[in-house]
């Protein structure tokens, strides 16, 4: 694995999804570093490709309520733990489940394991609504996938939650999770 600056030189082999991310990054103008891999399903594999990128390894949890009315992606440090009471208190929601790889395609048109901000690119509608834990604004780098879980990239975090959400026009609820065993 190699650290590159900025998009394949070549779209050839590429997912069109993968495409349209580089294309808002650079429409955006942030700067932005990227490694090619074998597809990362499991949090060590992302703890390699995150060493190799060195930046924080962020889980990316699609989640809905109980009645499928309302969907979210949380962003949270690997080292923590999701507690759905904890959170669902905070957000003023049911109780939170894991949404389904069927609403994950059609709203961020993305597949399990590859699960990234990113993704509200393709929500234009706004149905997903972000949350980020606290702790993942304190790093500077912030490592996230293209859409696709072949390619992961490098952004500072002030510019994926500055100019990037922006340019999807989506915004954020900042939430405070405790992550205790």
């Amino acid at each position: 694995m190699n650290l590159q600056k900025g998009r394949p030189v070549t779209n050839e082999g590429r997912l069109e999804k993968e495409i349209r991310t580089y294309d808002l990054l650079d429409q955006v103008g942030v700067e932005y570093w990227r490694v090619d891999h074998e597809p990362a399903f499991t949090m060590e594999a992302c703890a390699e490709i995150d060493r190799v990128l060195g930046s924080m390894i962020c889980k990316n949890l699609f989640l809905c309520n109980r009645q499928k009315t309302a969907f979210y992606l949380l962003m949270i440090p690997d080292g923590k733990t999701f507690k759905t009471k904890e959170l669902s208190h905070q957000i003023n929601s049911s109780r939170l489940s894991f949404a389904t790889a069927e609403d994950m395609e059609k709203y961020l048109d993305i597949a399990p394991g590859a699960v990234s901000v990113m993704g509200l690119m393709n929500d234009k509608n706004n149905v997903v609504k972000l949350l980020v834990d606290e702790d993942v604004m304190a790093d500077e780098y912030l490592g996230c996938h293209p859409c696709v879980n072949t390619s992961s990239l490098k952004l500072r975090t002030k510019d994926v939650f500055g100019p990037v959400l922006a340019a999807m026009r989506h915004d954020m609820t900042v939430v405070k999770l405790m992550g205790e065993e």
